[in-house]
This record gives structure tokens, sequence and C-alpha cells, in this order.
């Protein structure tokens, strides 16, 4: 149990540092990521920045997830929970345009001085908690095309699942707390209210 995203961030941070771990940019994952993002960037003297996700939600029950989106364009879908039904396909069509516009207007509001530059870099991409992990694949696959030197997933919680998901995709998964019985990333933190976004701005200046 965490006592807050912060004090998760710091004991994440020190984890990094205790392991060796290698980068030269860490990337929140909005909202409540970037709060764990800038102690880790804080603990390990690196330049902190975002890399936007939006989690695509099931067009009947939005807050299931089928897929999940990265900036600057990539889209995936879990194939295998959305099945052929072509109305919920054409009803994701919607879901998706909405979710593209909500990331752009993020992009609009984060990114101070244009988005991050990951060609060449080592980059850790931190979150409060991995659930499924459908957002944070999307986030290995945009760091993939930019071309990043290598990508780190870093966050203090995450389900058995997500890990086994994401270990082939990134570089190394590293978490303080994996759990086969995990229910909600906010079941294990103390203190978890929503992350606003001037929250966010602030936490981005500051770095």
């Amino acid at each position: 149990m965490f006592a807050s995203r912060h004090q998760a961030g710091q004991s994440l941070g020190q984890y990094l540092q205790e392991r060796h771990v290698q980068a030269e940019l860490i990337l929140g994952l909005p909202r409540g990521g970037v709060v764990v993002a800038a102690e880790v960037a804080r603990q390990m003297g690196l330049p902190l920045d975002v890399l936007i996700v939006r989690k695509i939600g099931h067009p009947s029950q939005r807050e299931f997830a089928v897929g999940a989106l990265a900036e600057p364009d990539v889209v995936l879908f879990d194939e295998a929970v959305i099945g052929t039904n072509p109305i919920i396909r054409a009803e994701l069509t919607k879901v998706v345009a909405e979710e593209e516009q909500r990331l752009q207007t993020y992009q609009a509001e984060f990114h101070l001085n244009g988005p991050p530059v990951l060609g060449g870099k080592a980059v850790v991409l931190v979150d409060d908690g991995l659930a499924t992990g459908a957002t944070t694949q999307a986030a290995i696959a945009s760091a993939r095309k930019q071309n990043a030197a290598s990508v780190v997933v870093a966050a203090p919680v995450a389900s058995t699942t997500a890990v086994e998901r994401l270990t082939p995709l990134a570089d190394d998964i590293v978490v303080l707390l994996m759990d086969p019985d995990f229910e909600a990333v906010g079941r294990y933190y103390e203190e978890f209210g929503q992350t606003t976004d001037e929250e966010v701005l602030e936490l981005l200046k500051r770095a």
C-alpha cells in the first residue's frame, strides 16, 4: 500500500536507481502517471515530459477498455474482445474520433515546448499502475515508432496479466508490487484522488 502517488514515485525512483536502470528521459502517462513520473525524474536527476495516451472504451461500457491511442498516431485494438460485430465496430469509430480529439487537446495543453524528441534516447514510461496494460502497450508502440533507443516501463503496482502482456514489448518492466489478484489501481493507494490538468501542468513547469 502506498500513501500517495508522490510517495510511490519516490520509492519507484529509488528502486530504478538501485537496479541501475539507464535512462535519458522520463515520460509520464497523463494524468496520474505524471505525478509518479515527476518524483522518479527528481530522484534520478532526469528531464520529465509526457507521452499522451487515451483508453478506447467499449461503446456500451466506456470503462471497459478495448484498445488505446497514443500520440502521434498509434491506434491499438483488442481484437479478441471486439469480435466481428459490425455494429460495435461502427460505434467504435465514433469512440476513437472522440478520444483522438481529447488526445489533441492534451497535446496542445501539455506539450509546452512541443512534443518530446525520443529518437535515439533511452526512455522510461511511467504510470501510477498497470491494470490491463492496454494504454501502456500503445505508449510502447509509440516510443518504438519514434525510434527510442530503449523503452523501460515502470509503475508502483501492476497486475500479473499486464506484466505478462508488456514483457515481450519493452526492454524492461520495473514494478514494486505485482498482484495476481489485481482489481483496481486505487486499491493500492491510501490517497488516490483524480489528478487535474492543472496539477500536470504545474509538475511539467517545475521539471
